[in-house]
């Protein structure tokens, strides 16, 4: 698809926060992100962040910003605070406030921006009786509210947005897990509203990744209807761990959609073999136009405030590596 090249080095997003951060201090955010921009450019990432370091997690702007949420005292299973949809949603103003504004004025380079799925906060906040009917209208009315930050976004110049739902890659398994209070016919449908737009600028892309790590084995028609049904018009895949069922989610993707390959695992500080790592990218060139894709790590370094998976040292280290993966695949044509 055109303009893949203006993506082409990605992450997702969160990066570790730098010592000292504290949020509720604009003006030291403000100072982190400009700085955490310079750190992108530097080392030649071809979209720029905020680092998420306004929010406590990867779900914070949708949580931080929108009405009829409680917060809990507990923590789920997957480590995250649990948070119980107790109203339907309303959203008090920008879930994103100012930010593709804000970024622009800092660099040139493509400002990319990451939420959290309508889908996976109805999955994962809904609760019998305690407000929404059920999950699927709180999801519903959730994806309108993204749909409209998205729009709010591109507005400002956003032209990379990624919606993140770490439940899906378990529902396309050969034994699909649960995806929470939420079936996948109803996880497709709700997060398929969220990626439409009405207008879309040139080089507009709207991604979703759908998992941080690939299921043992992929049920390929679930794969497809995952690809197919949510419009999405990147996927971000991971591709770390040279398994079988990573080469299956892609080669299970639509002829027409970019992606996006975690080549590098964002879990531990030990650097791939670049000679290992094109000897799993180079044999896709059988049944996808590598032209279409991009590389990253294969998740967020720090999705989670307070729990960063690396050291920023290793984290630099692993950024760079991901560039130089890039390289090594297309040259320096970005």
């Amino acid at each position: 698809m055109a303009d893949t090249f203006n993506y082409r080095i990605d992450h997702h997003g969160s990066l570790v926060r730098p010592a000292g951060l504290v949020r509720e201090d604009a003006e030291s955010v403000t100072d982190a992100v400009a700085e955490a921009v310079v750190y992108q450019r530097k080392l030649r990432c071809t979209v720029v962040t905020d680092g998420d370091f306004p929010r406590e997690d990867f779900r914070g702007a949708v949580l931080d910003h929108v009405s009829g949420f409680r917060r809990t005292g507990e923590t789920g299973p997957d480590g995250l605070v649990r948070w119980v949809a107790e109203s339907l949603p309303k959203a008090g103003g920008p879930l994103l406030p100012g930010y593709g504004t804000r970024l622009s004025e800092l660099t040139m380079i493509a400002p990319k921006a990451t939420l959290p799925s309508p889908a996976y906060l109805a999955a994962t906040t809904f609760e019998a009786g305690q407000g929404p009917a059920s999950a699927r209208e709180l999801g519903e009315t959730l994806a309108e509210i993204i749909s409209a930050e998205i729009a709010l976004l591109v507005s400002q110049g956003v032209r990379l947005i990624q919606l993140n739902n770490p439940l899906l890659l378990d529902q396309v398994a050969t034994d699909p897990a649960g995806g929470g209070t939420l079936s996948f016919e109803d996880a497709l449908a709700v997060d398929a509203l969220a990626v439409r737009l009405d207008e879309r600028p040139e080089g507009l892309r709207i991604g979703v990744a759908p998992g941080w790590a690939a299921p043992a084995a992929v049920d390929v028609a679930r794969a497809e209807r995952l690809f197919t049904e949510v419009p999405a018009d990147r996927w971000v895949l991971p591709f770390d761990q040279g398994t079988e069922a990573e080469v299956e989610l892609v080669r299970a993707l639509p002829e027409e959609r970019d992606f996006c390959l975690g080549v590098v695992d964002a879990t531990r500080p030990e650097l791939e073999d670049i000679d290992t790592v094109m000897s799993r990218i180079d044999p896709l060139d059988a049944f996808k136009d590598l032209e279409d894709a991009a590389v990253a790590p294969s998740r967020g370094f720090a999705d989670v405030a307070s729990r960063p998976l690396l050291s920023a040292e290793d984290q630099r280290r692993k950024l760079v590596l991901v560039e130089t993966i890039a390289r090594y695949c297309w040259g320096n044509e970005f």
